[in-house]
């Protein structure tokens, strides 16, 4: 059996633009989609911790260092500058590897630099 799992997200992600006329996408740090292992034109969902959105796009690569978390095109209308957003991408994994697996978890700043990485979430208990 498969089982569809978050492979990495970036967390609490800061958006620096919101571009209505663009092609579209989602422009990230070039530093932080290889972070996150997130691949130029991949699939990714953002979930916006300030409005409650949630929405399917894909990511094409910033300038590296930039700090750039750019919502363009039509997701535009779903994220403003200086929203708060999870980035996440999920991989199909075979039932057999699911002991071995773990996901990247990537989490930011106010201005998108990495705070840390880890590989679990903590068990919640409250």
């Amino acid at each position: 059996m498969q089982r569809t799992m978050l492979k990495a997200k970036l967390h609490r992600a800061c958006v620096t633009h919101s571009e209505l006329e663009y092609d579209g996408s989602c422009a990230i740090d070039g530093k932080l989609l290889e972070a996150a292992g997130i691949a130029e034109y991949e699939q990714i969902q953002i979930y916006n911790i300030n409005n409650g959105e949630r929405f399917t796009t894909y990511a094409i690569r910033a300038a590296e260092g930039s700090g750039i978390v750019s919502v363009n095109g039509a997701a535009a209308h779903k994220a403003s500058p200086g929203d708060r957003v999870i980035i996440c991408i999920y991989a199909t994994v075979d039932e057999r590897e699911l002991a071995a697996f773990k996901p990247t978890l990537i989490y930011l700043d106010g201005r998108n630099r990495i705070e840390r990485r880890s590989h679990f979430i903590p068990v919640q208990v409250a």
